[in-house]
């Protein structure tokens, strides 16, 4: 029963809604609450407010559009660039060229019409029904022996762009050989010459039927009193007798048959020695080094400066020496200069052809003064090197056997010289009344000589060295043993 009254009320709402309001406005009247409803806004007005139960809420009105902004208007490209001829037969011509340099970004590039005209007419036809996107067009289906214009016209939404035009016709004929200079290795890199030497250049060259060969010079025609030019079917020959630095430049060969060319450039240098260093002068002097300061030549000759030969001479002799060669900077320091002189300087700058045959010479003069120096010489104090004897080696026993000398040695120093004295058993001795005892002192060494010393020459030697500062003693003693017989020279005794 609740059911159908429910849908009673859904199917009475939908078919009345203008109803709802009444409804609402009784229920309310007889005490029931008010659905709850949505506060409007604050700052809107009472008409804002939400919507009635059962209501869906109002859409806000759309905004008018605006106006869409028209597009740039499209622009055609700028013209092709070095439209020039790559190959040709008797009946077709095959060119190639390059983008052209400007292409708008909203218009694009579509492609390019090659257009064209017998030499003599303006009557411009495009050979190719479709624009071709390639950078490369063969124009085939031509008479032999015509001379067509062709110009290349780049195409897009804004249009044509200017045509791209080969200047000379091109002649329909098929060439034997494309021309070709063959540049020898050495000059292709700069050809360098003194001048007066002479200038006698081969370069080889091929092509079919014979090329016509140009010659440039910067440019410009060659001077015919400056160069002279000899062409066979092969090469051609740049000769110049004396060579002169107005020959120095950018020289361009240049073969042609037909529409077909080949160039090939040659720079020439022609170089000289340079001029001398513009200016020089002493900056300074102190103790024994001079400092000089000069600029570069004006006349480099025709080439890099590669260093300069400093030389110096002294006022006494007059005399030039090298002290500085293939220096490179603009300043230098001369040491080891001798005191009391007086020096001149001279510079020459040095190019791939030498020295200059000019100098710069400095106009003030180097003086290295002598300095005065006040000597006092440490007074002398004599040693006194006056020293009492000592014995650096003393005496030693010995023992010898009766008939053999033997020999007794010791060292003393002392100063002044020491008187040497040997003793035996406290007893002096002296060589000149017993020939048996040699005694020797030579160098400080002492030596007592004993001759065939028999059995009572043992004993206790002593050796004394005295002089006015002391004496000194060393002694040793002295074992005289009889000799050892065998046992049959016992018996032989006996008998």
């Amino acid at each position: 029963m609740t059911l159908g009254v429910a849908a009673e009320t859904a199917t009475m709402s939908n078919a009345a809604p203008a109803e709802a309001a009444p409804a609402e406005a009784t229920s309310t009247a007889e005490g029931e609450a008010p659905p709850a409803e949505t506060a409007p806004a604050e700052g809107k007005a009472p008409a804002e407010a939400a919507p009635a139960e059962g209501k869906a809420p109002a859409e806000p009105a759309p905004e008018e559009p605006k106006a869409p902004t028209p597009p740039p208007p499209d622009e055609p490209t700028s013209e092709p660039l070095e439209v020039t001829v790559e190959d040709k037969s008797d009946s077709s011509v095959t060119i190639t060229w390059r983008p052209p340099k400007t292409i708008p970004a909203n218009s694009g590039l579509d492609g390019y019409t090659v257009e064209i005209t017998k030499e003599g007419t303006e009557d411009w036809k495009a050979v190719n029904e479709d624009l071709t996107v390639s950078c490369r067009y063969a124009i085939k289906n031509q008479t032999t022996g015509d001379r067509l214009l062709v110009r290349v016209v780049a195409v897009n939404s804004g249009g044509r762009s200017p045509p791209a035009t080969i200047a000379d016709p091109i002649l329909v004929k098929e060439v034997g050989a494309r021309p070709k200079v063959r540049l020898p290795r050495f000059l292709r890199q700069r050809y360098v010459k003194k001048v007066g030497e002479k200038i006698n250049l081969v370069i080889p060259f091929s092509g079919k039927p014979k090329p016509v060969v140009t010659w440039l010079k910067d440019g410009e025609p060659l001077d015919p009193k400056r160069a002279n030019i000899r062409t066979s079917d092969t090469d051609s020959i740049l000769f110049v007798r004396q060579a002169e630095r107005v020959d120095s430049g950018s020289y361009e060969m240049c073969v042609k048959v037909d529409d077909f060319e080949d160039k090939a450039a040659i720079i020439i240098q022609i170089i000289e020695l340079p001029g001398p260093p513009a200016s020089i002068k002493v900056a300074d002097v102190w103790g024994f080094n001079v400092a000089l300061e000069w600029t570069a030549p004006k006349d480099n000759g025709n080439t890099e400066i590669t260093g300069y030969t400093v030389q110096k001479a002294d006022k006494k002799t007059g005399d030039w020496f090298n002290i500085l060669e293939h220096y490179t900077r603009l300043n230098a320091t001369i040491s080891d200069l001798i005191m009391g002189n007086t020096y001149t300087f001279r510079i020459f700058a040095e190019n791939k052809c030498g020295l200059s045959e000019e100098c710069a010479r400095t106009k003030e003069e180097a003086t290295i003064v002598k300095e005065v120096i006040d000597y006092k010489p440490t007074p002398f104090v004599e040693r006194d090197f006056t020293e009492a004897p000592k014995f650096t080696t003393v005496l030693n026993d010995r023992s010898t056997t009766v008939g053999y000398s033997t020999k007794l040695l010791c060292s003393v120093r002392g100063s002044p010289k020491p008187k040497i004295m040997w003793m035996k058993n406290k007893m002096i001795l002296n060589n000149m009344d017993n020939p048996k005892y040699r005694m020797i002192s030579t160098g400080g060494i002492c030596t007592l000589e004993i001759r065939k010393p028999g059995q009572y020459d043992g004993g206790e030697y002593v050796c004394r060295a005295e002089n006015q500062l002391g004496k000194v003693d060393t002694g040793c003693k002295l074992e005289v043993k009889k000799p050892v017989y065998a046992d049959a020279d016992k018996d032989k005794e006996a008998e």
